[in-house]
């Protein structure tokens, strides 16, 4: 099990490489919700997310061997440019297995920072086993997108940083797809602001993480379609799930259409460019799906990875 212990050790392994990320308040945005609202905005961290945090942390443990033979993941886009970038820093090969279609920007960024790519079809193949595949064939060292206990500990940096320059919050809300980042920020909460609940938040389509947790049994999704692409993944990891069932006080999802007006009032009133994940947390409360009135409530921005043209049709169909 990942402790605070690891969370801390975490936070001294990424200082000064990883950025300390801003905590954003608006009026507006407060007036909008009900609540007092603290923005950890991880869309301006290194590689343009959390991720940045957990990659670092994991492969800057590695021995040099592991580090000479390559690294190996998959991911649908915000792990793979944050351990491509992290490779680049460290003169480390870099192999990523993507899913067909995935954000074009997202590949086009893991090339730039140097990593190979591998293409799968999801409909055929787990993305998983490509990975182990390839592992196995060339020597590679896989580090997973969520399901690692450096990887969880790095994630968990962001919430231990929000709760330092915030004081203790009523609540916190976290973006989940596998749960490093969910996982890794309960942990942090729950050391350091005890009473906080925590609140983890997916999308509809993809609510396996809130049927794992009602249900107490690890349950899948299969592919699906959401404009949230960080959290399409197919379950929470054998790690995070338990970890999530013991520290978070609830899980809820949000539709797509919350994710557009949340993102469109952070980018035209706050001025700051988020992604449908990233704004998973802030839709719940922007939309009204859990009672915080008067509350004093954290929320994780978890990244700003977005296709532009993408964006600008999302936008257009919303009514404003």
């Amino acid at each position: 099990m990942v402790t605070f212990n690891d969370v801390q050790s975490a936070a001294q392994q990424i200082e000064r490489v990883a950025h300390l990320t801003p905590v954003g308040v608006s009026r507006l945005l407060n007036e909008a919700c009900g609540s007092l609202l603290f923005l950890k905005c991880e869309n301006l961290q290194r590689a343009g997310s959390f991720k940045f945090r957990g990659a670092y942390n994991a492969v800057s443990r590695l021995d040099g061997e592991c580090k000479a033979r390559g690294i190996i993941t998959y991911s649908s886009g915000n792990h793979a440019q944050a351990l491509a970038r992290v490779c680049q820093m460290q003169a480390i090969r870099a192999t990523i297995v993507m899913p067909q279609g995935a954000s074009p920007m997202k590949l086009r960024a893991a090339r730039d920072y140097g990593a190979e790519i591998v293409l799968h079809d999801p409909a055929t193949s787990a993305r998983e086993d490509v990975a182990r595949e390839l592992a196995g064939k060339h020597g590679y060292t896989v580090i997973p997108p969520f399901d690692h206990p450096h990887i969880i500990a790095g994630q968990g940096t962001a919430a231990l940083e929000l709760f330092q320059m915030t004081g203790p919050l009523d609540y916190l809300f976290v973006p989940c797809g596998g749960g490093g980042l969910l996982s890794g920020s309960a942990i942090s909460a729950r050391a350091v602001s005890p009473e906080c609940k925590i609140i983890g938040v997916e999308p509809e389509a993809g609510d396996d993480g809130c049927r794992s947790f009602r249900s107490g049994t690890l349950q899948k999704t299969h592919n699906p379609v959401t404009i949230a692409d960080g959290a399409r993944t197919p379950s929470l990891g054998n790690l995070t799930f338990p970890i999530i069932r013991q520290n978070v006080d609830d899980m809820i999802s949000v539709s797509d259409d919350d994710l557009v007006r949340t993102m469109y009032f952070v980018w035209t009133r706050m001025k700051m460019v988020v992604e449908p994940t990233g704004v998973l947390g802030l839709a719940a409360v922007f939309n009204r799906r859990c009672n915080v009135e008067g509350k004093r409530v954290g929320v994780i921005v978890s990244g700003g990875n977005v296709d532009l043209v993408a964006a600008g049709q999302w936008f257009s169909k919303l009514q404003v």
